[in-house]
């Protein structure tokens, strides 16, 4: 009897023992009964440890100088929960490198130095709720980026430098009712965007180089359009100042909503520019009909030769040219003719069917 006492007493000696060398150095590990919480936050770190428990449930690492995450970092570590990677310097992530956090429900990787999102940074996470990526340097995220991402609650790309994003994928979130994209350089959101987007209360687009904001049953829904403070049931908090918004017909759905406050300014057309939103009645929000002003008249060309063709035109909204063929068809860039924005056409090799009219055509 005595024996098998002294060999549990060995036993739970080497338990213990092995629990002090499973905590990274300088780290502290937390044994919340039954889980196991790694606080690495403001140990000067260069790398994530590589002796980190694969049993850690919450791993925090705030505040160091981890430049950036590879493959065999979280591997195997299917109980995380809470990952917080915040205020490093990591510029790059190993493809798939959270592949293995398959329980993981909030990922915080704001305040470094990511430039990109790829297809694989963020595979397998179907049970993730909080992505956080704000103060980055993020100027693409890959169309299908955040493809497995459909159980995200809040997601926050706020103060990056993004010209677009995976609209696709966003618009499959349903379960998402936060999402922060201001502070960036977003010129467009496409329209029916949020429209399944159901539980959706938060949205803040302020200071993009938005003209204007795609009607939707989202922000309709709402009985109030509220910025900040209590939310009521039927409130939606939209934030889009500091946009350069183009106060005409496109946006008199938006003016048509209650709202607590009028801190958004008009940029154009200049007659309204620089006044409040909120206060420009429902009959200046106009739009003008696209008109041609100026075309090309009858060209003459040799067979084989190229030929330049142009159009002007003006309207409110700005209006869209295209080009249609002898056929009927629309005009796009091919081998053999090159379509230009400012309403160009270049026959790169004309052919006699060519000699028939080709026309053009306005949309808005």
């Amino acid at each position: 009897m005595e024996f098998l006492l002294v060999y549990l007493v060995i036993v739970g000696v080497a338990a213990k023992s092995h629990k002090v060398q499973v905590c990274p150095k300088r780290c502290v590990c937390q044994m919340l009964n039954p889980n196991l919480a790694t606080l690495c936050d403001k140990k000067g770190l260069l790398f994530v440890p590589p002796n980190i428990d694969r049993h850690t449930v919450e791993m925090r690492m705030g505040d160091n100088f981890v430049t950036g995450i590879k493959r065999k970092d979280f591997a195997n570590m299917t109980r995380l929960v809470d990952l917080t990677l915040s205020r490093n310097t990591i510029g790059s992530i190993a493809p798939h490198a959270f592949k293995d956090l398959e329980n993981l429900r909030a990922l915080h990787l704001d305040s470094n130095r990511l430039t990109r999102i790829t297809n694989d940074t963020f595979s397998g996470m179907s049970k993730l709720h909080h992505l956080i990526l704000n103060n980055n340097q993020l100027m693409h995220i890959h169309s299908g980026a955040f493809n497995d991402l459909t159980a995200l609650e809040e997601l926050d790309l706020s103060y990056n430098n993004l010209e677009g994003a995976p609209w696709v994928a966003i618009q499959r979130m349903s379960s998402l009712h936060t999402l922060n994209m201001d502070h960036n350089m977003l010129s467009h959101i496409p329209e029916g965007t949020f429209s399944g987007l159901q539980k959706l209360k938060r949205l803040d687009v302020t200071s993009n180089k938005l003209q204007k904001l795609p009607p939707d049953p989202v922000f309709q829904r709402a009985g109030v359009l509220a910025t900040s403070g209590s939310m009521g049931p039927t409130s939606f908090a939209l934030s889009f100042g500091g946009n350069p918004l183009r106060c005409n017909c496109e946006l008199l759905w938006l003016r048509r909503l209650r709202r607590e406050d009028d801190l958004e300014t008009c940029a154009t057309p200049q007659h309204l520019a620089g006044r409040y939103f909120w206060t420009v009645s429902e009959e200046e929000f106009l739009c003008e009909p696209p008109l041609i002003t100026r075309h090309s008249q009858e060209l003459r060309a040799l067979e084989g030769q190229s030929v330049t063709l142009r159009c002007k035109a003006r309207g409110d909204p700005d209006p869209i040219i295209h080009w249609i063929a002898p056929d009927g068809r629309l005009m796009s860039n091919s081998s053999r003719a090159a379509v230009h924005t400012d309403g160009t056409l270049d026959i790169l090799i004309s052919t006699v069917k060519d000699s028939e009219d080709i026309a053009w055509k306005l949309t808005s």
